[in-house]
């Protein structure tokens, strides 16, 4: 994540002292992300799932007023760093339903995935006149579309024990909707408790659907934590003054894996765990990782009922405010002569 952060900002830094004496556009703007995958108890698009993002952006660095006469360029291409938040819980409630009431609690599968992302993209913005600055403009708004292409980072994770990762702290699901300490029983015993909500399980190490080294046994191989993801979106923009811009935009990330919620295809068998992790209490500890509920596979040693669709890719949108503030690059470089005159 590091070296991911630092060839982000040695790519800022080196474009925008290549386009010295320009202007740009520094923006910051956080919003609202909502994960669409493989989990979800809605049927259409999983509003449950809206979790916290933020982004900045840097803009309109290309253009030189000075030489092209124009405050902008309709085509144009900003680099983005971002970070959004995707997670999902089918245990959770969704207003007056519960329990067996949701349509996928009976598999109970939940994630958490921090997603830190760098991405260069273009746009095309409908200026009504590009010689003015925006706030001049009559209407002081233009709209513009967006697509790019960029990489992210990110591990799902889950919070599958009240505390250490240890079977003693596993959550058991009951039907009537309440996570509890015991398994479901006719009596009705077991202390009603709260997910803790410490993502303490990091899913991939755990090779939840069957991932694996023996070829013999293991069908798949571990999925990557870094992926190309494509940003689609569109927007408005306006001009407040000379310096401040406000933006709302609506964006659709894309990516080619279908893993960023640890679910794509299936169960893993018994054998592939078995495979993965030889010692009892591990192995033990992974068939529930991969099946809180322990309904997945029906407890048959060669399950391999559905886990995930593999034939949709992950996706997420994400619908955000930002507020920009302009810059002018000088001549003796960025980092002693970023000015705000």
């Amino acid at each position: 994540m590091r070296k991911l952060l630092l060839i982000a900002v040695f790519i800022s830094a080196f474009f925008l002292n290549s386009f010295a004496q320009r202007t740009a556009d520094i923006g910051f703007a956080t919003g609202v992300v909502n994960y669409v995958g493989d989990l979800g108890n809605e049927k259409n698009f999983p509003i449950s799932s809206a979790s916290p993002g933020c982004e900045i952006t840097i803009r309109n660095f290309l253009n030189n007023p000075a030489k092209s006469g124009k405050m902008y360029q309709p085509l144009s291409m900003e680099m983005r760093f971002s970070w959004h938040r995707l997670q999902y819980d089918e245990t959770d409630p969704i207003g007056s339903r519960s329990g067996a009431q949701l349509r996928n609690y009976g598999r109970g599968i939940g994630f958490r995935n921090d997603l830190f992302g760098a991405s260069l993209n273009f746009t095309y913005t409908f200026y009504k006149n590009k010689y003015l600055p925006l706030y001049k403009s009559k209407r002081k708004w233009c709209y513009f579309l967006l697509a790019g292409v960029g990489v992210y980072h990110g591990t799902p994770k889950a919070d599958l024990f009240h505390g250490d990762i240890n079977l003693a702290n596993r959550y058991f699901q009951w039907d009537d909707g309440t996570i509890r300490d015991a398994q479901q029983n006719k009596n009705g015993i077991g202390n009603i408790i709260q997910k803790d909500g410490v993502y303490e399980t990091n899913l991939n190490e755990w090779h939840t659907e069957g991932q694996g080294s023996n070829a013999e046994i293991n069908s798949k191989k571990p999925y990557n934590t870094t992926n190309i993801g494509f940003p689609l979106g569109f927007g408005i923009r306006y001009g407040l003054n000379k310096y401040v811009t406000f933006s709302m935009e609506v964006d659709y990330y894309y990516f080619l894996t279908d893993y960023l919620d640890d679910v794509s295809d299936r169960y893993a068998t018994y054998k592939e765990i078995q495979a993965s992790f030889p010692e009892p209490g591990k192995y033990e500890l992974a068939k529930y990782i991969s099946d809180p509920s322990s309904k997945g596979t029906g407890g048959v040693v060669e399950g391999s009922s559905p886990r995930g669709n593999p034939k949709l890719k992950d996706s997420y949108t994400f619908i955000s405010l930002e507020v920009s503030y302009k810059f002018k690059l000088k001549k003796k470089g960025l980092w002693s002569n970023l000015s705000m005159k």
